[in-house]
This record gives C-alpha cells, sequence and structure tokens, in this order.
C-alpha cells in the first residue's frame, strides 16, 4: 500500500550553521507546521535562489541545461518526491513525463531535485513517515531566522560598515552576494572575514 504524499513549500534557504560551506534548505508541509530542514551544498543552494528571485545568469547553469534538453525533447517534471531517509541522507526522485506515456521515476540528489523542481514550477512531495522522523516544528521568527521570504534582500552595507557588522551577519550578507553573483561586495566581504581570523 502506498504511503500518502504531503506537499512542501519552500520556506528558506541561509548558510548552515552546523556545516561550513553548506546551507540549510527549509521545506514546510503546506497543511501544517512541521519543517524539514535539508543541508545542501553552496552551488545548488545558489542554483536555487537564482531561480526563485528570477535571476537570469550570464550563461545557464547545469540546471537550466537539463530544462532546456527536457522542454526539447517535451519531456515535463510533473513532480519531485523526498521518499527516504537514510543516515541523515535525504533520498528524492523526478517523475517525469512525456506526452501521454506512463511516467518514469529517475533517482537524484534532493538539492538537484528541488533545484529543478523550481524551473519546471512543479510539486514537491514527501511521505508521513520522513516528516514524522526528521520534521521538527519551528516558530515565525525562526523560519525568519532560517532565511525567511527568499524574496526579500537586503542591501549589502558598504566596505566602511563592514567592521561593525558582527561574523555571522558578514556571512549571511556573503551568502547573499553569492547568490545574487555579485562577487566585488562578496569579495569585500570574505576579506572582511579573513581579516577577523
Amino acid at each position: 500500500m502506498e504511503q500518502e504524499k504531503i506537499k512542501l513549500d519552500i520556506l528558506g534557504l541561509s548558510y548552515s550553521q552546523t556545516q561550513t560551506g553548506a546551507y540549510a534548505l527549509v521545506l514546510g508541509e503546506t497543511q501544517g507546521k512541521r519543517r524539514l530542514p535539508i543541508i545542501i551544498g553552496n552551488f545548488e543552494a545558489q542554483a536555487i535562489a537564482i531561480e526563485l528571485e528570477n535571476m537570469r545568469p550570464s550563461r545557464p547553469l547545469t540546471h537550466d541545461i537539463f530544462k532546456s534538453l527536457a522542454d526539447t525533447f517535451e519531456i515535463k517534471v510533473i513532480e519531485v518526491v523526498v521518499y527516504n531517509l537514510l543516515e541523515g541522507i535525504f533520498f528524492a526522485k523526478l517523475i517525469c513525463q512525456r506526452g501521454d506515456e506512463a511516467p518514469i521515476e529517475i533517482d537524484t540528489r534532493t538539492s538537484d531535485a528541488i533545484a529543478l523542481a523550481v524551473r519546471f514550477k512543479c510539486p514537491i512531495y514527501t511521505y508521513e513517515s520522513i516528516l514524522s522522523s526528521a520534521g521538527i516544528i519551528l516558530d515565525e521568527d525562526e523560519i525568519e531566522s532560517l532565511g525567511g521570504d527568499l524574496d526579500e534582500g537586503d542591501d549589502i552595507p558598504s566596505p566602511s560598515g563592514l567592521s561593525a557588522m558582527s561574523k555571522d551577519e558578514l556571512e549571511k550578507e556573503l551568502d547573499k552576494a553569492l547568490a545574487e553573483e555579485d562577487y566585488e561586495k562578496a569579495t569585500e566581504l570574505r576579506d572582511e572575514l579573513n581579516r577577523r581570523k
């Protein structure tokens, strides 16, 4: 008997407090308060953020190429399912379809699946067993601290204001600069962080 799928929304994306160079992607059940934090890499975080913020990189990213290829051959990703959790690692699959043919499942890393879901504008699901074992309940303030609304973006302070910022604030601003591909500001922020080490 197949488990009932639970729809998830992307709630936030922020620098991971536990793993250097990684990000926490927070998914939340559409009809409920449980959240699923997933640790993902920098490249995948950037790929997700760029699409969510409707940014267009000068050259297509890997996920954009996959989307173009799928569109060319009339293949749609109709949904993404986070279907397993094993030793702290989430497993996901793309459910793809071409025309009236039967859907096909393709195994993928969860971070890549989410990056493709935002490009294909398809729903993201998981199962109760995953949410009950790895889901957490966060209040609104905690969600905000994990990245909150991805469309919001505070301007990165000018270099003169960097010395007044905390290390955490600098790291947060560095993440934003990288996500926005503003490498000049990112370099200034990185240099300030390096000076403090």
